[in-house]
Formats: C-alpha cells, structure tokens, sequence
C-alpha cells in the first residue's frame, strides 16, 4: 500500500496542479463526490497482528525520537502551507505578499475536511493515545477517527499543488510533504497506515478538483501570483 500510494501521487504530480483552504473557504469538493468509503480499504482491525505492530512503531519512535523531530512534528500540527517555507525558501513567501495564493490554498485545505471527515466518522479508527495509554502524544490531542489521517492528506494536497507551481522545486516540495504527514506519527496522533491512506486520499482529491473550473481559473491566479512574487 506505501509503494502503491507513492507511485500513484507521483505519477499525478508530474505535469499536473493542485490546492489549500482557510475559515470560511468553500471546498472544491466533498465526500458526496469523493467518497473515501470506496475508494480506500479499511483501517487494520483493533487485535489485528498490524495494528499492534504500528503501535509498536509508535511506542519505538517515542522513545528514540530526538528533540529536533519532536519540534518539527509539533510545528507541523499546523495545517497550512506556509509549513513549507522552508523548502520554498524565499522570504517573500508569506500570506501578506500572497492574498490570491492565501485564499486558493483556503479552499484546498478547506477540501480536504469536506472529504475526509465523514470517512473518519464511519470508521471511527481510536487514535493512538486512546487505543493505548503507553502512548504519550506530544501535539495537541484530536478525538475523531485516526483513518485516514486528515494532516496528511491535506499536505499531500498541498505538495501536490506546490509542486506544480514550482516544478523547480518539485522533489524538495515532495519529500516536505512527506515529512509533513510522517510527523503525525512522529507526534504520536496517527498510525503509518493512515498516512499512507491520506496519500492516496490527497492525491485522488487532488486529480479530481484539478478538472473542476472554478479550480482552473484561481489555481491560475495564485500561480502567476506566487511566481511573480517570488521572482521565478
């Protein structure tokens, strides 16, 4: 599933673009489009033999992970993209240069709730913390349905997007998306398999809006904002 997921987000960054969302953003999308329900296979069972194994990853990191991980997993509680500046690394990446670009990401972001959180309702995966108290999160806690990871999928989105409107940058902006969704578990709040169901999810939502009008034309504008703010 991991290597599936990859190769399919990938393969639709080449070439393609994407979006991000905010407060009072319409999404692009919802679940009555997207049903995640089909399109993703069930979270691992609570006494399955993977399920205790991802505890173990959890329980393996949260005594192994160094002060430096720990800091970016809980910078990256966050859901926005100015969590990749660091990659973009231009100090003109900000939302007061970017209002059209700031707005468009509001919509993805906003997407991805729209999407993804009538899945989580239905399956109702327990997080970590609350499937085990040996789990310690250090961000701040969530109790809805760990599966798929919400986080995660939001920031393939965002990789996704970004990586088509700097393609200069698309392996660091990929590989940041990556770190993005993989600090959910570094934090303690998700499980390795919702990640890779988020990748998955972020980049069959990201395919689809692609092709819807409204996202066209703003994808567009925020574009040739952000190039042109950016001097590329």
């Amino acid at each position: 599933m991991r290597n599936f997921a990859k190769a399919l987000t990938l393969l639709l960054v080449v070439g393609v673009a994407s979006p991000v969302f905010a407060g009072d953003a319409k999404p692009f999308a919802d679940a009555k489009e997207i049903n995640l329900l089909n399109l993703l296979p069930p979270p691992p069972a609570n006494d399955s033999a993977q399920m205790k194994a991802e505890l173990g990853e959890i329980l393996t990191i949260q005594v192994t992970r160094t002060p430096e991980m720990a800091a970016r997993a809980v910078a990256d509680a966050e859901e926005n993209v100015w969590r990749f500046s660091d990659v973009i690394d231009n100090p003109k990446f900000t939302k007061e240069n970017l209002p059209k670009f700031s707005a468009f990401f509001d919509r993805v972001v906003e997407t991805e709730g729209a999407v993804v959180d009538p899945a989580k309702d239905v399956w109702k995966r327990p997080r970590p913390h609350l499937y085990s108290d040996l789990v310690k999160p250090i961000v701040p806690l969530s109790k809805s349905g760990s599966y798929p990871s919400g986080h995660a999928t939001v920031g393939t989105l965002m990789g996704i997007v970004l990586a088509n409107m700097v393609p200069e940058k698309r392996a660091t902006i990929m590989a940041r998306a990556w770190e993005y969704g993989h600090n959910r578990v570094v934090g303690g709040i998700h499980y390795a398999s919702d990640i890779e169901a988020a990748h998955i999810a972020g980049t069959v939502i990201a395919e689809t809006i692609m092709t819807h009008d409204d996202y066209k034309s703003e994808y567009e504008g925020a574009k040739a904002e952000l190039r042109a703010t950016l001097g590329l």
